[in-house]
C-alpha cells in the first residue's frame, strides 16, 4: 500500500452493522508512501495507523481507489 499526504483511507467495517470510516492522511511515516500513517478522523481525532486488508486508498486528486 502506498499513499500521500491528503489521500483518504476508506476503512471498511469488520463486522455486520459496523459502518465504513474515512480518514485523511496528514503524515506519511514510512518510506516511499508506505505505512505507518498519521491520520485524522472526521471528528478531529488523530492517531497512527498501519492499514490492513480492509482498507482502500482514495487518492486526493481522483475518486478512483488504489490498493
Amino acid at each position: 500500500m502506498r499513499a500521500s499526504v491528503g489521500d483518504r483511507l476508506l476503512v471498511h467495517g469488520r463486522i455486520v452493522g459496523q459502518h465504513d470510516r474515512t480518514v485523511e492522511i496528514i503524515e506519511v511515516l514510512g518510506e516511499d508512501g508506505t505505512p505507518p500513517y498519521r491520520v485524522r478522523f472526521e471528528d478531529g481525532h488523530e492517531t497512527l495507523m498501519s492499514p490492513g486488508p480492509d482498507t482502500v486508498v482514495r487518492p486526493f486528486s481522483t475518486a478512483e481507489p488504489r490498493e
